[in-house]
């Protein structure tokens, strides 16, 4: 038979074809769907976000945003937590209108329901937390906790929409430098400061899983975090004291509150020192290890503040219901983080904008479902709760 003969061409092509055919089967994953990434309008819950967000997302980036302080295990009990307190909803009562305004500092807010502070928005996103701005202007005005340790200027955030903004303060021992913060925060218009009170000597375990696995945009593994003592502890956050809180108070010309409070003691601590409000929160877990979750201290804050500041709460929110929950607990309001986070790395502006129009429409139906149609109906008879 000649080498070009027909009917050696025609052999060899059937030959090619089934090897085609073979490779093209091997190539489909008949146990995944590989048609297509969720669209922004398939959105229905924020745990969607979170997803989507880790598809797009470098590995490491997406696990600075997920872990927790060592083990993680008050990351899970924050989680947990809700599953200790059940809604009790009421009879007969008119859900026809369900009104969720409320004005927490001298901030009016439509829903009591605010953005966490968290860092580094820009590794999420280009825009960064310009865009988070935009997006928490754009779902009802929502008020956004600007991190001192944003990606951007607080001055240039703030000027990026018109929403209010408030301020998160990790303060510096020289008291002018942290008087330098403050009165920049204050003339770009923050208003409110929250001062980070934890102190929080973390390490977390879940970096050093992939440190040799995994290289940083630049070519270079993760670096292990340097100390400057035998116990892994971090210096920069264990001087903070009452005193210096005093000595910086007078700065603060707008309302000026706690964020890190776990403690009856301390929320007395925070009246008796001059402050406005209490923020309650475990810095999602990225605190301490083995610490209780903030649903579970928050009743006993409640009734030590009585009445005389606000009571924010975050750590561990992830839906309407949730939030639900903490009022009933008695908060004034809700601060969501990580999921502000996955709404922006999955889409930018428009998925944080949705974050918090899905929490907004979840606390509505679970008022309604409940029988509250107002946040004043909302109290301690809309829950039992069985904290262990």
């Amino acid at each position: 038979m000649s080498r070009f003969d027909p009917s050696r061409r025609r052999v060899l092509g059937g030959l090619g074809a089934l090897a085609g055919a073979s490779l093209l089967r091997g190539q489909q994953d008949p146990f995944r769907d590989h048609s297509r990434v969720p669209g922004l309008d398939e959105m229905v819950t924020t745990l969607d976000f979170e997803e989507v967000f880790r598809a797009k997302a470098p590995r490491e980036i997406y696990d600075y945003t997920s872990y927790a302080a060592e083990g993680e295990f008050t990351l899970r009990r924050n989680r947990e937590g809700f599953s200790w307190v059940d809604l009790v909803p009421r009879g007969v009562v008119d859900v026809s209108f369900i009104q969720t305004a409320t004005e927490i500092l001298g901030t009016k807010m439509a829903y009591p329901i605010m953005a966490s502070p968290t860092s580094g928005h820009g590794n999420l996103h280009k825009d960064g937390e310009y865009a988070t701005h935009q997006a928490t202007t754009e779902a009802s005005a929502t008020p956004y906790i600007v991190s001192n340790a944003s990606s951007f200027p607080f001055e240039k955030i703030a000027a990026a929409a018109t929403g209010p903004v408030w301020f998160q303060l990790y303060p510096r021992q020289s008291v002018d430098e942290t008087r330098e913060i403050l009165e920049k925060a204050q003339a770009a218009g923050c208003k409110a400061v929250a001062i980070t009170m934890d102190q929080q000597a973390t390490y977390y375990e879940r970096p050093g899983h992939y440190r040799n696995l995994v290289e940083t945009p630049g070519g270079r593994t993760p670096r292990r975090p340097t100390f400057h003592n035998p116990y892994r502890v971090p210096e920069g956050r264990l001087w903070y004291s009452w005193k210096f809180l005093d000595e910086i108070r007078p700065f603060v010309k707008v309302p000026f509150f706690a964020k890190g409070i776990l403690t009856a003691e301390d929320a007395e601590l925070c009246i008796e020192h001059g402050l406005n409000g209490v923020y309650v929160s475990n810095h999602g877990g990225r605190s301490v290890d083995y610490g209780p979750s903030t649903l579970e201290v928050l009743p006993e804050i409640v009734t030590a503040v009585r009445g005389r500041v606000p009571v924010i709460i975050d750590s561990g929110f992830r839906s309407g219901s949730d939030i639900l929950k903490a009022l009933a607990l008695g908060a004034s309001a809700v601060c969501v983080g990580r999921t502000a986070r996955w709404g922006l790395g999955a889409f930018g502006a428009p998925g944080v904008k949705r974050v918090f129009e899905i929490l907004q429409a979840e606390l509505v139906m679970a008022m309604a479902q409940t029988g509250r149609p107002t946040l004043a109906s909302i109290d301690r008879t809309l829950v039992k709760t069985r904290f262990r």
